[in-house]
């Protein structure tokens, strides 16, 4: 019995051995990243590269925001993806809720055309898209961001599966007692699908944050450019600074980083609920 417990032990030990270098190897680059940002200029193009920095300084951030106007791009990327997540929350779960919840004539043969969708890819869209901004007037605009992010066919769905779990009874009593289906879907339904909004929130924040080929097709003055954009215009301009670059990146990953330790609770519980429930 001593020899099972000491065997099965030592299995967990390796294996949490194994997982842990697994992990320590894909952190590495970003681990590095951080480093070199904190470099003084030229000690990350040395051979062999140094792992840390000789002197730790923070002129490299300190030259970014001053000499790039990254901060800019930083507000930018912030107010574009706030306002795709607000947007996409609030349209994503009426769809969801009204695929799930309510009747109406096509329902489902119109949800199979949106599922059908997601196997297009995403680029085969991007010129009639774009040819459509620049008939509304939303070329080098951020509304011409923002307005096709405000809906997805994922959002609609991950939304659906959840709403689902919602009792009919529950929705029925509440028309018995005259509520209308608007005071139904805020007060009622809202409230239950808050773990799925959470995830929801969560992906499509990041998404926006770290999107780049939409934003570069859209925007053409640097001073609309958003920070994935401005970071690729930085490397141009900058080829040989290599620690200005990284502190760009870190600038650019840290906020969708922190964001997801930070609600990854309810990022994992929406997935699950939405799974078993759905």
């Amino acid at each position: 019995m001593a020899r099972e417990i000491g065997q099965s032990r030592w299995h967990a030990w390796w294996i949490n051995g194994g997982l842990g270098l697994l992990a320590l190897i894909s952190l590495a680059p970003l681990l590095w990243m951080v480093s070199v940002s904190f470099m003084p200029s030229g000690q990350a193009s040395q051979f062999p590269p140094p792992l840390l920095p000789a002197q730790t300084t923070l002129a490299n951030y300190q030259a970014l925001f001053a000499r790039t106007g990254m901060g800019g791009n930083f507000i930018n990327s912030l107010l574009v993806s706030v306002g795709i997540t607000l947007g996409s929350l609030l349209f994503n779960t009426l769809a969801g809720y009204a695929f799930a919840k309510l009747r109406f004539a096509g329902r489902e043969r119109i949800f199979q055309m949106l599922l059908a969708a997601l196997v297009i890819p995403a680029q085969v869209a991007m010129l009639p898209l774009f040819l459509l901004m620049k008939q509304m007037g939303l070329v080098n605009t951020f509304g011409g961001v923002v307005i096709p992010a405000l809906a997805s066919v994922f959002g609609i769905f991950l939304v659906r599966q959840y709403a689902r779990s919602i009792p009919d009874e529950l929705l029925e009593a509440a028309r018995i007692d005259g509520a209308s289906e608007a005071r139904i879907f805020f007060q009622i339904v809202l409230p239950m699908l808050k773990p799925v909004l959470v995830t929801l929130a969560i992906f499509t924040f990041m998404g926006a944050w770290n999107d780049f080929m939409w934003p570069l097709i859209v925007l053409t003055d640097q001073e609309h450019y958003t920070l994935p954009v401005a970071l690729a215009s930085l490397s141009r301009e900058h080829i040989m600074d290599v620690e200005m670059m990284m502190a760009g990146a870190v600038v650019t990953v840290l906020p969708v980083l922190l964001l997801f330790l930070l609600l990854q609770r309810y990022y994992i519980q929406g997935l699950l609920l939405g799974s078993v429930k759905g």
